[in-house]
C-alpha cells in the first residue's frame, strides 16, 4: 500500500520506526483538525451546532495529547526537547536553546 508519510523506503525502515511515522502523522492529522474545528467554531452562528464542534475539538485535544505522549515515551530526545520547553515559565526561545543544549547531550551519549 502506497504512502506519501515516508521519506525512505518502508520496507528499509525498523518497525519501531514506522511505528513512529505512523504516530508523527497521526499528531499531524489531530493538529490539523484542531485547527478545522477552531475555524468553524469562530464562525458558527448556532448555538448548539458550535457546541458539538467545541465537543468533537475537545476529542481531537485528546488525541493529539495521547499521540504526543506515546512519541515522547518512545524517543528520548523528544521526551527531553519537552520536558525542557513546555509548561515552563520564561521566554519559550530561550527554553528552546538550552533545551537543544540537553538533546545534544543526549544524542553524544
Amino acid at each position: 500500500m502506497p504512502t506519501d508519510q515516508y521519506h525512505e523506503p518502508p520496507d528499509e525502515l525498523s518497525p519501531e520506526v514506522r511505528t513512529f511515522a505512523r504516530m508523527v502523522a497521526s499528531l499531524q492529522e489531530e493538529a490539523e483538525a484542531i485547527g478545522w474545528y477552531e475555524q468553524r467554531i469562530s464562525v458558527e452562528p448556532d448555538d448548539q451546532a458550535r457546541a458539538i464542534m467545541e465537543n468533537a475539538q475537545q476529542e481531537e485535544f485528546k488525541h493529539f495529547a495521547m499521540s504526543l505522549e506515546f512519541l515522547t515515551r518512545n524517543n528520548e530526545k523528544w521526551r527531553v526537547a519537552l520536558k525542557n520547553v513546555l509548561f515552563k515559565k520564561g521566554d519559550i526561545v530561550e527554553l528552546g536553546e538550552q533545551a537543544e543544549e540537553k538533546v545534544d547531550e543526549v544524542a553524544e551519549g
